[in-house]
């Protein structure tokens, strides 16, 4: 990968913007956008990055932007903040984490406090924790002090900073789906280096770990002839995570093209197509049902649209760390780039 291309990875997946407060990360995205695309945005917090305006077909790639994070439900007597999840959280990796909170007046840092090991019960010791066991002290004294730094409803993120691992790994948050967004923007530029005919919109969609509601929104209003989009899958090369049920996807293995009943089978054979043709390494996985991301509100808005999805193998799912391999995260770039050279005026995608 090149250099720019990394550092601004590097940025993307650095800044907060848990579901619905995406503000702070769009506007990185956004810059680097600028200088090469046409930008703009919709009123659900969506950023759009357009090449070949006007181009035939119409091509939507689709990355949310949005994490899982923590919003804040109450302030107790003592100071210390009760919060829920933004987005689905295991609570066992959430003891002990620092956290960023996004305040009117600036981030503040908390740390999220569990009952001590050496004041708990037997029966306490064996059983796991519950968000509604935790709490995030920010160091107040008593309630009015922590009144006035936090408001009920303030969310924030894990302080976790990304860090290089060998073989060309990251560990980060928000590489789901930061990375995403990273991908669908990293396309859109290596296709500015190419002839091609197909008007190509790269967008950054909000809300998808509360529901997928920024892609619905966002294909709505632009209703493409087809779309793919991008997202991570789980790496099945750790302990304990079955290749039978989600296929064979270790680090470095390459973009994973999902084959499903509600991915369009045009879309994916000319994903399939594009990465053998340029002997780009990718595996295949399967879904007899929904894909659970963006992919599966895109394909059933309007009339349908012909939708493909990407993924990259990730290592410790919606926790404080996930890994990827960065040459993954830059072959799902070039797949995409190689599929979209091959699309004409007049490609079909009905079926």
């Amino acid at each position: 990968m090149r250099d720019a291309s990394y550092d601004f990875l590097k940025r993307l997946l650095s800044t907060p913007g848990p579901s619905g407060y995406e503000e702070a990360a769009a506007k990185v995205w956004r810059e680097e956008a600028e200088k090469f695309a046409q930008v703009g945005g919709d009123r659900m917090g969506n950023s759009f990055a357009t090449i070949g305006a006007g181009g035939s077909p119409k091509v939507m790639l689709a990355g949310h932007i949005d994490e899982i994070g923590v919003m804040v439900t109450h302030v107790d007597e003592n100071g210390l903040l009760r919060f829920t999840g933004v987005g689905g959280w295991d609570p066992q990796v959430l003891v002990g984490q620092r956290v960023r909170l996004l305040t009117n007046s600036g981030e503040i840092t908390g740390v999220i406090g569990k009952k001590a090991i050496h004041v708990m019960e037997a029966d306490e010791r064996k059983k796991v924790s519950e968000i509604k066991s935790l709490w995030i002290d920010v160091g107040a004294k008593d309630a009015d002090e922590a009144k006035g730094m936090v408001r009920i409803g303030d969310v924030g993120v894990i302080d976790q900073d990304l860090v290089e691992l060998p073989n060309g790994r990251i560990a980060s948050r928000s590489v789901d789906n930061r990375m995403g967004a990273f991908v669908v923007l990293e396309a859109l530029r290596l296709l500015c280096e190419e002839d091609i005919g197909a008007e190509v919109v790269a967008v950054a969609c909000v809300q998808e770990e509360i529901g997928l509601y920024g892609a619905r929104g966002a294909a709505f209003g632009l209703d493409p002839d087809a779309a793919i989009a991008v997202d991570v899958t789980h790496a099945t090369d750790t302990p304990g995570v079955s290749k039978n049920e989600h296929g064979d996807h270790s680090l470095g293995s390459g973009p994973v093209i999902k084959r499903a009943t509600n991915i369009s089978p045009i879309v994916s054979e000319g994903l399939i197509a594009a990465a053998e043709g340029e002997n780009i390494p990718y595996t295949l996985e399967a879904d007899s049902r929904s894909t659970g991301t963006d992919a599966d509100a895109i394909q059933f808005t309007r009339a349908g649209i012909a939708t493909g999805l990407v993924s990259c193998p990730n290592r410790y799912m919606h926790s404080p760390n996930e890994v990827v391999d960065v040459e993954d995260v830059e072959n799902c770039a070039r797949v995409i780039c190689s599929y979209i050279k091959t699309l004409a005026a007049e490609t079909n995608f009905v079926r």
